[in-house]
């Protein structure tokens, strides 16, 4: 069992990930704005953090085996995690992605398409930047999670599909349940599979 740091432990995804690491018996630090509105659960010790504060994050972040950031990039800085996370001395870092860096055509990312919905197109575009951000880190054990166009509230199936930069689709559109993007964010923690790459999920 890994001992880790989970960023946004309150958060819809944030949530999910941290009943899923309970669930698997996994010691978890939930840290949030709010500590009080992360969901009481066994293993889980909450804590009050503020992700633009490098140093006090670090201290928090101090001793994991494993953090996991699930906040909305608007709401935060790449650079300040990454510092933060460097500073802790963990060296394994995992993200949740967005899924508007992810290909629909050879060079032609999800963001950038025509149809691409105004009102999400400044976080999906830092959160590309982000991404980019990584790629450049050498001294991180880092992953990226990015999931399907539609992530949403819905069932732990335990069925989907794993992809690398390509959006996944299928007759029914491009979907990911928050419940089985957990899944696979735990899955990467226990079974190493995706270091310094991004991956995608999705049914």
């Amino acid at each position: 069992m890994a001992k880790v740091a989970l960023i946004g432990a309150s958060g819809a995804v944030g949530s999910r990930l941290l009943r899923e690491l309970s669930d698997r018996g996994h010691t978890v630090t939930g840290i949030a704005r709010n500590p009080e509105k992360i969901v009481a659960l066994p293993g889980v010790t909450a804590r009050k953090g503020d992700v633009f504060d490098r140093q006090g994050l670090a201290d928090l972040l101090r001793g994991h085996d494993a953090v996991i950031s699930s906040v909305h990039f608007l709401d935060s800085d790449a650079d300040t995690l990454i510092e933060a996370v460097r500073a802790s001395g963990v060296k394994r870092y995992l993200v949740v992605g967005g899924a508007g860096s992810l290909e629909v055509a050879p060079g032609k990312r999800l963001v950038d398409s025509p149809d691409f919905p105004a009102i999400y197109k400044a976080e999906a575009q830092k959160g590309a930047d982000f991404l980019d951000r990584l790629k450049t880190v050498d001294d991180l054990d880092w992953t990226f999670l990015s999931p399907s166009a539609m992530f949403v509230p819905g069932e732990r199936t335990g069925k989907f599909r794993l992809g690398k930069d390509t959006l996944l689709a299928s007759d029914k559109g491009s979907s990911i349940s928050f419940e089985d993007y957990a899944i696979v964010m735990v899955d990467e923690i226990d079974e190493p599979a995706h270091s310094r790459q991004r991956f995608t999920v999705g049914y």
